[in-house]
């Protein structure tokens, strides 16, 4: 799914719909990457060249901020704080993953790739998620 028909449905006569859905969204996927992290830390580690403790670290933390989301995701309609606050941590994520991969990282070649591209796929829920938020507020107004 590219980000020009999901950007279109933050900006739809439903944004309240549509602000639940990227963070849905975001929860699941961000589940799915910590049980990824909990369940296969030793092979995923080997394979992106990541230390298994770090992946361990990274699911239990990832766990957690999943299942906040995901109330959020949850309420008819949810607190722009907590909104705001889930734009800014995936803004952070987005900066430090990259600052990481720059500075501290030593990873394989695939996993070079996937911290760029989970980079830019949590920046584009923060986009998204900050768009529908913008769109609510616009219509409550």
């Amino acid at each position: 799914m590219s980000a020009t028909p999901l950007a279109t449905l933050a900006r739809t006569s439903a944004p309240q719909s549509a602000l639940r859905l990227f963070l849905a969204l975001d929860a699941a996927v961000t589940g799915a990457n910590a049980l990824a992290y909990l369940a296969f830390s030793g092979p995923l580690g080997r394979f992106l060249g990541v230390d298994s403790t770090l992946l361990l670290a990274l699911g239990a933390f990832l766990t957690a901020y999943a299942a906040g989301v995901g109330v959020l995701a949850s309420r008819p309609q949810p607190p722009a704080l907590g909104v705001r606050a889930v734009v800014e941590a995936n803004l952070a994520w987005t900066a430090v993953s990259l600052v990481a991969l720059a500075l501290w990282l030593t990873p394989s070649t695939a996993g070079a790739v996937w911290t760029v591209l989970q980079s830019l796929v949590v920046a584009a829920f923060a986009a998204l998620q900050y768009s529908a938020l913008r769109a609510r507020q616009g219509r409550s107004d």
